[in-house]
This record gives C-alpha cells, sequence and structure tokens, in this order.
C-alpha cells in the first residue's frame, strides 16, 4: 500500500478536547445525578441526529416533551454548547503546523452540526491550516458510513491510500480501514508524531 500524502483530521478529542460532561458537571454538581442524566437524557445515542443535519431545536424539542421536567438542562446542549469543550490539544496543533511546514496537504473530516461547525473552527489556529472540511451535518451522512470515506476522497481529490485519517473513534478507524484509508487511532496525544514520522509525513 503506498505510503499516504495528506492527512485527514477529525475534530472532537483529536484537535480539541469534547465531553458533555465539562458542561454537565457545572449544571448537576452531584457526579452520580449527572452521571443519570448523560446516560438516561442527553445520551450521545440521542445528540447523533443532529451531527446528520437534524436542527437543535428539533432534536432538543422531542426530548424535552419525553423529560419535561428537565427542559432547561437539554437546551443548555445547544445554548452552552461551547462550554462542552476544554481547549485545544497541544501536540495535534504542533503536529499540524509541522505538516504545514512541510506542504503536506490537510482536511478535516468530522461528524458535527452544520449549527456548531463556525464556532468549532474558531477554537484553534490550527484549523485555519485545513484546506478544505467535510462536516457530517452539511452533507447528511456520518462516518462511519463507508459513504462519507469516498466523498472526501471525491470532494479533496485524493485516492484512498493517499490519506493517512485521524480519529479517536475506533469504529470510525476501522471503516476508514475497510475502505481502504491509512488510519491512527487518536487515543494518546504523545504517540500522533511517531505514527506521522512513521507513515513519512513528518
Amino acid at each position: 500500500m503506498p505510503s499516504p500524502k495528506a492527512v485527514v483530521w477529525d475534530f472532537g478529542n483529536v484537535i480539541v478536547r469534547w465531553n458533555p460532561r465539562t458542561l454537565y458537571s457545572k449544571i448537576f454538581p452531584d457526579p452520580v445525578e449527572c452521571d443519570r442524566f448523560l446516560a438516561d437524557v442527553c445520551t450521545l445515542a440521542w445528540h447523533a441526529p443532529t451531527d446528520c443535519g437534524v436542527s437543535f431545536t428539533e432534536n432538543c424539542a422531542q426530548l424535552i416533551r419525553r423529560h419535561p421536567h428537565h427542559e432547561a438542562a437539554i437546551l443548555a446542549w445547544r445554548a452552552r454548547w461551547d462550554e462542552m469543550f476544554s481547549g485545544p490539544i497541544a501536540e495535534t496543533e504542533a503536529a499540524i503546523e509541522a505538516l504545514h511546514a512541510r506542504g503536506v496537504p490537510q482536511f478535516g473530516l468530522s461528524n458535527i452540526s452544520h449549527e456548531t461547525l463556525d464556532s468549532t473552527l474558531a477554537m484553534s489556529p490550527a484549523f485555519g491550516r485545513l484546506a478544505g472540511v467535510i462536516a457530517s451535518g452539511v452533507e447528511g451522512v456520518m462516518k462511519p458510513d463507508p459513504a462519507i470515506y469516498r466523498l472526501t476522497c471525491e470532494r479533496f481529490g485524493l485516492a484512498p491510500a493517499d490519506i493517512l485519517f485521524v480519529d479517536d473513534s475506533a469504529g470510525n478507524v476501522e471503516a476508514a480501514r475497510a475502505f481502504g484509508l491509512h488510519a491512527h487511532h487518536f487515543t494518546d496525544p504523545t504517540a500522533l508524531h511517531p505514527a506521522l514520522v512513521a507513515h513519512g509525513l513528518l
């Protein structure tokens, strides 16, 4: 398999740290109550449709009908979205700058709502190094659907083997590899630079 010549980055927990608990621990100071809310009310499965184009207004309204006593906390998911983030990941920012200095093309591929895309892209100057971005909420298709990897290749004019894809989700990484991309499962920020070196990109 040829070595990759471009890098495609996931956003959340790869470039910037994202965790709903960062917000909801403020709303529910009791950890048990916070755990219960995130496990039973504002779950990641409930949030997923917004990453595929459903509006926050519509998705929250459906949930509020089932949990009316949690209306304020549910609405905070959108109103205080940015408080779920706790800053950029320094190792990734440094890697993006190093790749940019070497002229390696870089792009973004994220499961993210079209409503929160711009505010997320403003969270780190590293996003400005990306020559293009594919957001699931804009396209109406999400990782790990092979269609989004096909779209990535077509949109950016790359063959699957041209790409090193970096994502924190094992399922997304597995699907990318099955489609023919090189992929790095991002779990330890300190392992990123060695992985880029091993692929001949740095």
